[in-house]
């Protein structure tokens, strides 16, 4: 499909300074802003779900290392310290297709906002206004929700971060027993993450849903 392919390129290069022109070089091709902002949306509801995953996964094999009953330590630790890195790589994409997302939506509503001005009907004029504001306060809830869940990411990964910081220089039972006393309050911040995590890809669905019924 051509749309998939074009916005699949632009996506590894990334968000830049030439944004104008890629978005006037779209809808040459008649792929205008607001396809472009479902798409990213998108990508960063379905790049904040993998996180989420990520994140329960460091937390169960964190509990399985704390909780260890025998085998090879070093080996579950690993394990551990494997899957922290490919969280960490994770929360670093939620961050960047955030900023996609505003990148193209900044765009999208300063062009919505010149072309009210055009208008040469009242009622035209109006009817767009209100079009305007709805789907902007919409923007803005799904937004706040995900900056929201993106910002307790790193304090969540913070604390695992230390927890297997800690294994790496005590990895025996004893000492890594001792953590147990940890897991009660990391969960709880997990838990916290979840929902919010789980809170912001709804609005995602329902920020698209109500664009593509428009």
């Amino acid at each position: 499909m051509k749309v998939l392919k074009l916005f699949l390129a632009v996506s590894l290069a990334g968000v830049s300074a030439c944004s104008t022109m890629y978005y006037g070089a779209m809808e040459k091709v008649g792929i205008h802003k607001r396809e472009i902002m479902v798409d990213r949306i998108k990508e960063a509801r379905d790049t904040q779900n993998e996180a989420k995953e990520q994140v329960l996964t460091a937390m169960e094999q964190f509990k399985r290392v704390v909780n260890f009953e025998g085998g090879d330590l070093e080996k579950e630790y690993n394990k551990l310290n494997a899957t922290m890195e490919k969280t960490q790589a994770e929360a670093d994409k939620v961050r960047d297709r955030i900023r996609s997302v505003e990148d193209v939506s900044d765009a999208l509503f300063r062009e919505w906002r010149a072309e009210i001005k055009q208008y040469t009907s009242d009622t035209l004029r109006k009817a767009s206004e209100r079009k305007y504001e709805v789907t902007q306060e919409r923007y803005a809830d799904f937004i706040e929700a995900m900056k929201q869940a993106e910002s307790k990411l790193e304090p969540v990964l913070a604390v695992l971060r230390d927890q297997v910081l800690f294994m790496k220089h005590n990895l025996n039972a004893r000492a890594i027993a001792g953590l147990s006393d940890e897991v009660v309050s990391v969960q709880a911040n997990v838990d916290t993450l979840v929902r919010d995590m789980e809170h912001a890809i709804a609005q995602a669905d329902s920020f698209v849903a109500a664009l593509q019924a428009e």
